[in-house]
């Protein structure tokens, strides 16, 4: 296992650097623009390219929970745990062609908007409270902590620590607004696919040397000879895995459902493309869909080649032995076996997917918090600087809620 050099640093260093420039850019670029302060700030209102719109809705979908979670979930079951990447594939054209429409015609800039023009004030108030309290103190807590834990885990360093540069970060990158966080998520994205092909790639290489030959190719052979049934896409009843993912009704009617939630109703993934116009909006999420297609190769994939290394002692005993062994420790495990610098990139690709689920889901409680709260039910006369100015101090205290009681969580 190679240690975190400083050249990994000054790699990781690089990272931060050019997106807080990038940020900085945007932000300036974008004061010099027109419109409504309130439509600028929280939705990039036609702002937002197409492939901006892309990688932001798959930047604040991905992070440590998939990096960790699902790359363990590969180690433990396989393939078959990518359906929920290819459902989301599925999910986001559904999205796009039936959801978007109806948001768009009737200009909804929040989900809870949407439910009082179907269902009245009082519904809409009750689940705005509701996503505010499960943004902060479930999803942001946990977005934070896992992400903490993980870099902690790759550079050393202080949990605690961690959670603070995370906040810190995120926090200056959502209060630049929606253009901000949208075009840095490009940035964000493209290290977090580069970062994780590259671990993808070390990882098969690592299991073609098993069988004394190199590259990924190789490796991909080598990996389906070792464990084949980590391949099954539908698990058989006598898997032990079966409830994890008990066959194609539950995945094609259930999943799909949830699905629908998540990615078409959901204000902290959906509120990318409200700004935008119809055509843009659609293709935007269409390149989301693709670009949904490329994680079971950057997650789960690593997480079946640390199976097979662990089952050939390759990682000695890192992964824990016996009854003890803990399938979430294969991601951070394969990073320590990089080589100098590549780990820097890893470790900016780690980071490049929390910070950018960090901001979009702080910007989504500002969103909510200043227009279904604030607005409505405060002050409903307030100005359109005065709310970017309460949006703000509502990410603020949302990321000192979650720095608070993420290690209680």
């Amino acid at each position: 296992m190679t240690p975190f050099t400083t050249l990994d640093t000054f790699v990781f260093l690089v990272y931060f650097v050019a997106i807080s420039a990038y940020g900085i850019w945007i932000y300036w670029r974008k004061k010099r623009s027109s419109g409504k302060a309130t439509h600028d700030f929280f939705l990039a209102e036609g702002s937002l390219t197409w492939w901006a719109i892309g990688a932001s809705l798959i930047a604040s979908n991905i992070s440590a929970e998939q990096f960790i979670g699902m790359s363990g979930s590969g180690y433990r079951i396989g393939m078959a745990i990518a359906v929920y990447e290819l459902m989301a594939a599925v999910t986001l054209v559904i999205v796009a062609v039936f959801f978007m429409p109806v948001y768009l015609k009737n200009r909804i800039y929040t989900m809870p908007q949407f439910l009082e023009q179907r269902y009245g004030k009082a519904v809409a108030t009750t689940m705005a409270v509701f996503w505010l309290g499960l943004y902060v103190v479930v999803n942001l807590t946990a977005i934070l902590y896992l992400g903490a834990l993980a870099i902690s885990s790759i550079a050393g360093l202080d949990v605690m620590a961690c959670m603070l540069f995370l906040a810190l970060f995120a926090t200056v990158i959502t209060l630049g607004g929606m253009k901000v966080i949208g075009y840095t998520d490009v940035v964000q994205v493209l290290c977090l696919v580069i970062g994780g092909l590259v671990t993808t790639w070390i990882a098969l290489d690592l299991v073609a040397a098993l069988a004394g030959g190199q590259g990924a190719l190789r490796g991909m052979s080598e990996l389906y000879v070792r464990a084949g049934e980590h391949f099954d896409m539908v698990l058989s009843r006598d898997n032990p895995s079966y409830m994890d993912l008990p066959g194609l009704s539950t995945i094609i009617g259930g999943m799909l459902i949830v699905n629908l939630n998540y990615w078409g109703c959901n204000q902290y993934i959906i509120q990318r493309a409200l700004g935008a116009d119809l055509h843009t909006a659609r293709k935007g999420i269409l390149f989301a869909a693709f670009l949904k297609l490329l994680m079971p190769v950057i997650v789960v994939l690593p997480g079946i080649a640390a199976f097979v290394l662990h089952q050939q002692g390759a990682l000695g005993g890192a992964m824990g032995s016996g009854t003890d062994v803990n399938p979430d420790r294969a991601y951070p495990v394969l990073l320590t076996l990089l080589p100098t610098g590549l780990k820097g990139v890893a470790f900016a690709a780690l980071t490049a997917a929390v910070v950018a689920s960090l901001a979009g889901k702080a910007n989504s409680i500002a969103t909510i918090y200043t227009f279904d709260i604030h607005k409505k039910l405060i002050n409903p006369g307030v100005s359109e600087t005065r709310m970017v100015w309460i949006g703000r101090v509502t990410v603020v205290v949302a990321m000192l809620l979650a720095v608070l009681i993420a290690p209680f969580m």
